[in-house]
């Protein structure tokens, strides 16, 4: 099975995540540091001995403004990275409940469905059992089965109410997707690669087949 994309980080790698934020932030205000400390030796170097220059003084003032910024840059690097994991951490929290809940409502449903389809099976397993009561017992064969042929329509209407439908293939074409062929036979009237015999019928719920049905194949001539 394909991993989950939605499952946490473990501890190491949002460990490393965050190690890896930071040093890409260092290198960055270290590079910005280090183009102002350059541009602060040039304007060094260019600028006279005189103790009352105006420019010597401008360039300490520019070189601890760009330290302060760097330092104050970092602060908020730092800052936006803790408030983005909190938020990461808020999402995959609530995406895991979420996913919990789903879950939970839907095996409830599964379960409502199954409960209303067993109680009326259940009618049907009450009507066998009073048939074959010793009292009930039919005196013929033929109202013994006229019962159980009312018994059958019952269970039948049941399974189709619920979405099953039974695939009775006889002279249709074969069809590997629902149909498995035990063996094939000549015929006469049914073409070849045409069911002749269904050995036992299939069954699909809606679109999705439960179980294919048994057929013989017919060969041709």
């Amino acid at each position: 099975m394909a991993e989950d994309l939605n499952q946490e980080p473990t501890a190491e790698e949002k460990a490393k995540f965050e190690q890896d934020v930071l040093k890409a932030a260092e290198e960055a205000m270290k590079m910005e540091a280090e183009a102002n400390k350059a541009d602060a030796a040039q304007a060094d170097a260019n600028a006279t001995d005189s103790e009352c220059h105006p420019e010597q003084s401008a360039s300490d003032a520019e070189g601890s403004s760009a330290e302060q910024a760097t330092e104050s840059a970092e602060d908020v690097l730092k800052a936006e990275l803790a408030a983005a994991n909190d938020r990461n951490l808020r999402l995959m929290a609530e995406f895991d409940n979420f996913r919990r809940r789903s879950a939970k409502e839907q095996l409830e449903l599964i379960e409502t469905a199954n409960g209303k389809l067993l109680e009326k099976l259940s009618e049907v397993q009450d009507n066998f059992e009073r048939a074959f009561a010793s009292e009930n017992k039919a005196k013929d064969l033929e109202a013994f089965e006229k019962g159980m042929q009312m018994i059958y329509n019952q269970f039948a209407k049941i399974l189709t109410d619920a979405g099953l439908e039974q695939i009775d293939p006889t002279g249709a074409e074969f069809d590997p997707n629902c149909h498995e062929a035990l063996m094939q036979q000549p015929s006469e009237t049914i073409p070849e690669g045409h069911v002749v015999t269904v050995f036992q019928k299939g069954y699909k719920l809606k679109n999705k087949i439960l179980k294919t049905a048994k057929v013989i194949v017919s060969s041709g001539k």
